[in-house]
């Protein structure tokens, strides 16, 4: 999928920073309203995460990950999900719509 993420950069840097330490290794696509045109300044950030192979990933790194973002100085909430953990449905819904913030390695 192209690069339509609304997001400055300072906080886009900030987010795929933390990522990188909190979740090393996992892909995380940003989908919702930062990447279908709805979104304002104040607006969440939708992230999902797939793993390796796509299986779940463990909770402890869920919640460092939720915490990371909690203490950062972004000034909008981010919330991540675990791809593996979410509803079928909820899959297609996403890939509809989706960029690519951290690409797998």
């Amino acid at each position: 999928m192209g690069d339509r993420l609304s997001l400055l950069p300072r906080y886009r840097s900030r987010i795929v920073e933390i990522l990188k330490v909190c979740a090393p290794g996992v892909e995380v696509w940003a989908y919702g309203s930062r990447v279908n045109g709805r979104s304002h300044p104040g607006s969440d950030l939708d992230l999902v995460l797939r793993g390796p192979g796509l299986q779940p990933l463990p909770l402890k790194m869920l919640g460092g990950l939720s915490e990371a973002f909690q203490d950062s100085t972004i000034p909008f909430f981010v919330e991540a999900r675990d791809w593996a953990r979410l509803p079928e449905s909820f899959h297609a819904e996403i890939e509809q719509s989706y960029v690519v913030l951290v690409a797998a390695r």
